[in-house]
């Protein structure tokens, strides 16, 4: 079994975590990495804090007491407007601080978000299509049906 902890931007700390949990149901987005056999349990759920980010200092090691193997940055770090600037600092105090690996993604990207954020300049600059190209290989109808 597989046990993840999801953090999400603190700009959408009332979210529910319908699509995050959703696209973990699914294996979709973030959790395609995921066989539809291998059992995944989510073991942590915050959000980062808000701008700077303080819970990135603090959240991953609960998840960690908690059995978590992976942490995934949600979705709305990436396409939330404006994107987080601070998530590569985010994976790599992460990954370096608790030796956890770090995955940039939840659930599929909206196509609505998506083909709004590729018209903006700031999208190339910011090369989160290098950064969250997992979610940007997702198949376009997976993309429209989480619009």
């Amino acid at each position: 079994m597989k046990k993840v902890g999801i953090i999400i931007c603190g700009r959408y700390q009332e979210c529910g975590g319908g699509k995050c949990l959703r696209s973990l149901r699914e294996r979709v987005g973030g959790f395609a990495r995921y066989g539809k056999d291998e059992q995944v349990e989510l073991v942590g759920y915050s959000t980062c804090g808000g701008c700077p980010g303080g819970n990135i200092e603090y959240v991953p090691e609960e998840m960690k007491k908690n059995g978590a193997e992976v942490i995934h940055l949600a979705t709305g770090l990436v396409v939330g407007y404006p994107p987080c600037p601070r998530i590569r600092q985010f994976k790599q105090f992460i990954e370096s601080y608790y030796k956890i690996p770090v995955v940039i993604g939840t659930h599929p990207i909206p196509l609505k978000y998506l083909e709004a954020h590729q018209k903006l300049p700031f999208w190339e600059n910011t090369k989160m299509e290098e950064l969250a190209g997992d979610l940007m290989k997702e198949d376009r109808k997976i993309m429209e049906d989480y619009n």
